[in-house]
C-alpha cells in the first residue's frame, strides 16, 4: 500500500446529481461510495473507488467562501483512454475546453462541468516514471 498519495479533493457545487454525472461519465469505474447530510455544508455525496474519491457538497444555506488570492483551479485525473474519456463525456454533452500541451509520454484534455469546474484527464503513454514526468519536453 502507497503511504503517500491523493486521496480526495473536495468542491462546492451547485448541483450534486449533475457533478457525479460528469465524474461517472468520463471515469466509468468510479461509483458513489457514500451520500449524507451535513448541518453545516449541506448535502454530500463521495464518488470514486474505495481508495480515492471526489466529495462533493451543496453547501447547504452557508455563504459559499472564494477567498482573493486562493482558487481551486483543476482535479488532475489519471485514465487508460483519453479517447475513450472524450467520447463518453462528447456523447453526454461535454466539449473538450482544451487540449494539453504536446509531449512524447503524455496526451491531456481539459473539461469543464456545468459547475465551471476544471478537469484534466491524463493519458500516460510510457511505464517509465522519467519520461512521464519529463518537464522538459
Amino acid at each position: 500500500m502507497q503511504t503517500e498519495y491523493l486521496e480526495h479533493a473536495n468542491l462546492t457545487v451547485t448541483d450534486l446529481d449533475e457533478a457525479v454525472r460528469f465524474i461517472t461519465t468520463a471515469l466509468p469505474s468510479w461509483q458513489v461510495r457514500g451520500r449524507g447530510l451535513s448541518s453545516v455544508y449541506g448535502n454530500w455525496v463521495h464518488v470514486g473507488t474505495a481508495d480515492h474519491y471526489i466529495a462533493i457538497y451543496d453547501g447547504g444555506d452557508a455563504p459559499r467562501k472564494i477567498g482573493d488570492a486562493a482558487a481551486f483551479n483543476h482535479i488532475g485525473l489519471v485514465v487508460p483512454s483519453l479517447d475513450a474519456v472524450i467520447q463518453r463525456l462528447a456523447a453526454a454533452g461535454y466539449a473538450v475546453d482544451h487540449p494539453g500541451g504536446k509531449h512524447p509520454h503524455r496526451r491531456v484534455a481539459y473539461f469543464r462541468s456545468r459547475d465551471n469546474l476544471e478537469f484534466e484527464f491524463v493519458e500516460y503513454l510510457s511505464e517509465v516514471a522519467g519520461e512521464r514526468n519529463d518537464y522538459s519536453v
